[in-house]
């Protein structure tokens, strides 16, 4: 992808005012589309919109996609693409919407910058921004074909054949296809669940299969969400936990994801705190099953072993394998887990710990838990591309890189 050499000179004299505004031109941007077009309030998270996170998300995006352009020596920009191509296929996204997305964005742009915003400008950024949708439209329409999914008709009904709960306010959902077969999917993917609202809101979460491969049925788990410091409840989790029973039929997009277990023999370290354990579950599911030979270190932090969701079976699953081992982390009543399986107390040290050479790494949990375990183990030597991570909602990561 290379930009015209006039828009070029373009994008890199506006870019840096361009990126100053990034987040306010978001802001506009969001409520201008959504009051033109309200239909796509049912393919967005409104609780990532509430809270900053989408708008903060595409402002990182396309400026780090515009930097690509003009900077040979940028950073790759193709592995966020890909990873918001996977995320837009689980919510259903059509080619025919970036058209809208387009419109109402450059005109964010203009509204922003006013007068700076000239004719030359507008035509430089939107060949920026098309070529930008472009290479998602390409990629997202290969996923949907790999995925056997019309993307006119992106959602498929499963019925829940199976509640297990799992803690408190964490419980997980085996679901199969009501007509068909089980679609194939990697371990580590998500899928998204659509509900209608009682509000008459249609609204998209995308959860992790915690589950491997099983053929007949996929199992997610679910944290409900409740609100801190006055915020709300989480709609989506909420209504799951109070309707998702047996019998129930869901909306799932299909399997959807790019960070997935490889195939190799190489050693792996799973990192992961709260219920970011879901798709560090389903990878030793998976190993326990196909490699038990394989060599793998669990971290783990949790709030108390009162929190840790699915311990029961991933400790089977560890003292299934040969060379496996786990070590958690609680924050509080360490000296409450189980005697066979001590944790050490306080948040999660990864300076001492037994590290397999040349280590694969899997993370999942809370950006700011990512970012300070991704600076530990390269502090331990272990190279950035070793290093793969999932994010619960909007990727941040590319904006906080330097963290």
């Amino acid at each position: 992808m290379k930009l015209s050499p006039s828009s070029e000179a373009v994008v890199a004299a506006t870019a840096g005012v361009v990126a100053a505004h990034a987040e306010e031109i978001t802001t506009v941007f969001y409520p201008a589309m959504f009051a033109a077009h309200p239909e796509l309030l049912n393919v967005f998270n409104r609780a990532n919109q509430a809270v900053g996170e989408q708008p903060k998300a595409l402002a990182a995006s396309v400026v780090a996609f515009a930097v690509q352009l003009i900077d040979p020596d940028a950073p790759d920009f193709t592995p966020i693409m890909r990873r918001i191509a996977h995320k837009h296929v689980s919510l259903g996204i059509k080619a025919r919407e970036y058209t809208i997305v387009g419109t109402h964005l450059l005109d964010a742009v203009g509204t922003v910058l006013g007068d700076a915003v000239t004719s030359e400008v507008r035509a430089a950024w939107d060949e920026v921004y098309w070529l930008f949708a472009t290479a998602l439209i390409a990629e997202e329409a290969r996923l949907y074909a790999l995925g056997g999914t019309d993307p006119e008709q992106p959602w498929r009904s499963y019925r829940v054949v199976e509640r297990v709960e799992e803690l408190e306010d964490i419980f997980s959902l085996v679901l199969a296809p009501v007509s068909g077969e089980t679609p194939s999917h990697r371990t580590g993917q998500y899928v998204a669940i659509a509900v209608d609202l009682p509000d008459g809101t249609r609204q998209p979460r995308q959860y992790t299969i915690s589950s491997g491969p099983r053929g007949d049925a996929l199992r997610v788990t679910i944290k409900r969400v409740h609100g801190v410091g006055g915020a709300p409840d989480g709609q989506v989790s909420t209504w799951l936990h109070a309707n998702a029973t047996p019998g129930a039929v869901l909306e799932l997009s299909q399997p959807a994801g790019d960070v997935v277990l490889d195939d190799t023999d190489a050693p792996l370290a799973l990192v992961s705190a709260g219920i970011g354990i879901t798709p560090i579950a389903a990878i030793l599911e998976d190993l326990s099953r196909r490699q038990p030979e394989r060599t793998v270190r669990l971290f783990h932090a949790d709030r108390s072993h009162d929190t840790h969701a699915l311990y029961a079976s991933l400790r089977r699953q560890v003292l299934a394998m040969r060379d496996a081992k786990a070590q958690n982390w609680y924050e509080h009543d360490a000296d409450h887990a189980p005697t066979l399986h001590p944790a050490l107390p306080g948040l999660m040290d990864l300076s001492q710990v037994d590290l397999p050479e040349d280590a694969t790494v899997f993370m999942c949990g809370p950006l700011p838990f990512m970012q300070a375990a991704r600076t530990a183990l390269m502090a331990r030597d272990v190279p950035a591309e070793r290093i793969h991570y999932e994010v619960f909602g909007p990727d941040l990561w590319a904006q906080n890189a330097a963290v």
